[in-house]
């Protein structure tokens, strides 16, 4: 199946491991040139040395989205390269875990920053262009946790549900333009960030990340943990031509471990 992505611009965060790095690939699979970002500048270098490889024009640039001037630096270096935007993948990494009452306001404020203030400030830069052009596509990596909260993630739980909240009423504002907007929730998937809260999980019950994992999969129906490429095959359709009247949708890739009927 042709997606029709060949020659688009791809702006993706958190492109340096994990899901996001598994997006830039499979987008530049299909052709689309890239602008990747993340915090990490050694493990972005190499990612994006290895996607160019590829064929397709990369650019990258090392930021911390938290940062609005940060943010208005990468949607500088993608318009010197490439003129614009046409797809946007929000994708950043998740607060730390744990209860209520072990995070304190600074601890609030900081995820608010991460996961929603980087988001709207990427989405502010690109979306003038999308509508001029009448064409574009966000995609913002959120959770499953929007639709059913995970047990120790109130940060994780409280924001992504923000901007979900937020992709669903600009979707209907932008429809008009050609311009989709809509989450990917992923479940649990073998990447660093679950590897992580498998560590903490095993060290608040006093097991190791093994039970954590096995924990997970007797959850999920399928019996396993996500491949971050499962999840990326998603965004990559989501992103196309084919994908162009679904919007203001929250669609999970977990296996089907969301309980709920929609």
């Amino acid at each position: 199946m042709d997606l029709g992505l060949r020659g688009r611009v791809a702006l993706v965060a958190g492109a340096s491991r994990g899901l996001g790095r598994a997006v830039a690939e499979e987008l530049a699979a299909e052709g689309a040139d890239l602008v990747l970002c993340s915090r990490g500048e050694g493990p972005l270098r190499e990612a994006a040395d290895a996607i160019g490889r590829s064929g397709v024009r990369v650019v990258a640039y090392p930021a911390d989205l938290g940062d609005p001037a940060q943010v208005e630096r990468v949607l500088a270096a993608a318009r010197d390269a490439f003129g614009r935007v046409d797809v946007l993948v929000t994708n950043t990494g998740g607060p730390p875990p744990g209860p209520f009452e072990s995070h304190s306001r600074d601890a609030w404020h900081a995820a608010v920053g991460q996961l929603l203030d980087s988001v709207l400030e990427l989405t502010r830069g690109v979306l003038p262009g999308m509508k001029e052009r009448r064409w574009g596509r966000i995609i913002n990596v959120t959770s499953i946790a929007v639709k059913q909260p995970v047990e120790n993630l109130v940060l994780s739980n409280s924001i992504r549900a923000a901007v979900t909240g937020m992709a669903r009423t600009l979707a209907n504002e932008v429809a008009a333009y050609n311009v989709t907007v809509n989450n990917v929730l992923p479940g649990y998937t073998r990447t660093e960030r679950v590897e992580q809260l498998a560590a903490h999980n095993a060290a608040a019950r006093g097991t190791d990340t093994a039970a954590a994992f096995a924990a997970w999969e007797r959850e999920i129906p399928m019996g396993r943990l996500g491949e971050p490429r499962e999840f990326a095959a998603l965004v990559a359709f989501l992103a196309s031509d084919r994908a162009s009247y679904i919007t203001g949708t929250s669609i999970p890739v977990d296996g089907g471990w969301i309980k709920a009927l929609l």
